[in-house]
């Protein structure tokens, strides 16, 4: 057998526990908001020792976090250092997730298996990849026994939020520093690139009134139309910017979130909503922000008695290649069409993740893990969010022999 049959054989013979491991995983939940997420990485300490890993557990500070909006972090390394010489790899998954929201057939804390796949609340993006992470690293030093280099797991828990207190606040504190880093992701591509996001609140200001003597009033939501009219007609100059990126489309604006109004018999005086815009690695972040900005101002000038309020929410860079990362692009895709039988391609993501705060702090990485060819069929973000379990097995073995030739 080769030291690659033999990476593969061990995590064949783990699996079930490797299951059984993302099921404790699921079944704690991190909810963000509200984001106390601090019980999720004791429980995770607690399995990771179950296995002979030992945790160090950093804390953000409470009102660090409070003021960030949130209750409770707690981010986790786990060091394994090898010898002298040769690189140091981390691995950074996420444990935060979106709440579970409705339509769920499977409990969404259950971990529940069906029909192949694991059912849960971050089941697949990216609590799976706590799993093949740790059991990749697992099988490496069962098998390959490397004796120079180190790898670094990272399970961290603010990426719903931009990933500040999360990777940001470990690189910030110089708490790490590797040479290449994996970041979670699914198991059909390898990302080298992906889009920024800048997530806006506006407050649109009129004058409440009843709705008897409507004139005596200021309609705020009467003003949001017309800002929001304004800002959907940017959708469609996005169409004409196109990435050069494989994987990116063009930019795009989205308004997920909107409120206003105190009675249906009121005059409403004030409606917030909060934006999402999507930059493509292309776009100069500062000037998205300033047009946006100018978008709103014109469109509300054109409401006598309109004034609004511009809150930036969250400014996440888009994530460009790095020079380094071919050794990290090379193993995937050779490991990945021999265990999957296809070609895995090098390609950018519309989605945002934390592997630009490696990459902005020089470190090249990539983004590669367990889960379906689309965001979509994993239904991340939606119910009934799974991860197909054989997705899991081949990623995981992916993984450990990309570990085993970059620590070789």
């Amino acid at each position: 057998m080769t030291d690659y049959a033999k990476l593969d054989a061990w995590i064949d013979a783990h699996f079930d526990e490797e299951v059984q491991f993302l099921q404790q995983l699921v079944r704690v939940p991190t909810d963000t908001p509200p984001g106390n997420n601090a019980p999720h990485a004791e429980r995770t300490a607690e399995l990771l020792k179950d296995f002979g890993l030992d945790a160090e557990k950093h804390a953000v500070p409470e009102q660090e976090v409070k003021d960030y909006g949130l209750e409770s972090i707690t981010n986790l390394i786990v060091r394994r250092p090898y010898g002298a010489g040769g690189r140091t790899v981390a691995l950074n998954a996420h444990g935060d997730v979106v709440p579970p929201g409705e339509g769920w057939t499977h409990d969404p804390y259950g971990g529940e298996i069906a029909d192949g796949s694991l059912y849960g609340r971050a089941a697949a993006v990216s609590k799976s990849d706590f799993a093949s992470f740790t059991f990749a690293l697992r099988a490496l030093e069962a098998v390959a026994k490397p004796t120079k280099g180190s790898v670094e797991l990272h399970f961290t828990y603010d990426e719903e939020f931009g990933g500040i207190l999360g990777p940001g606040w470990l690189l910030k504190q110089g708490l790490t520093k590797p040479d290449l880093m994996i970041a979670a992701g699914f198991s059909y591509e390898v990302v080298t690139a992906h889009n920024g996001c800048l997530q806006m609140e506006v407050t649109v200001h009129g004058k409440m009134a009843h709705a008897a003597i409507p004139t005596t009033g200021v309609d705020a939501l009467q003003g949001a139309v017309k800002i929001l009219n304004a800002l959907y007609a940017q959708n469609t100059l996005y169409q004409q910017v196109t990435s050069k990126v494989e994987g990116i489309t063009h930019p795009y604006l989205n308004v997920g979130r909107i409120e206003g109004g105190t009675n249906t018999n009121v005059v409403p005086g004030k409606v917030v909503f909060k934006l999402d815009r999507r930059m493509i690695p292309e776009e100069n972040p500062v000037e998205v922000e300033a047009t946006i900005r100018k978008v709103i101002a014109d469109a509300a000038a054109q409401s006598t008695g309109i004034t609004v309020e511009i809150k930036r929410l969250l400014l996440a860079n888009s994530m460009k290649p790095l020079a380094g990362n071919k050794p990290l692009v090379d193993a995937i895709q050779k490991h990945g069409h021999d265990v999957f039988g296809e070609p895995i391609k090098a390609m950018g993501t519309p989605l945002y993740t934390d592997v630009r705060l490696y990459g902005e702090a020089g470190i090249p990485g990539v983004i590669y893990g367990a889960g379906p060819r689309t965001v979509l069929e994993s239904h991340a973000k939606r119910s009934d969010e799974r991860v197909v379990l054989e997705d899991l097995r081949r990623a995981t073995k992916v993984i450990a022999r990309t570990l085993s030739d970059l620590l070789a």
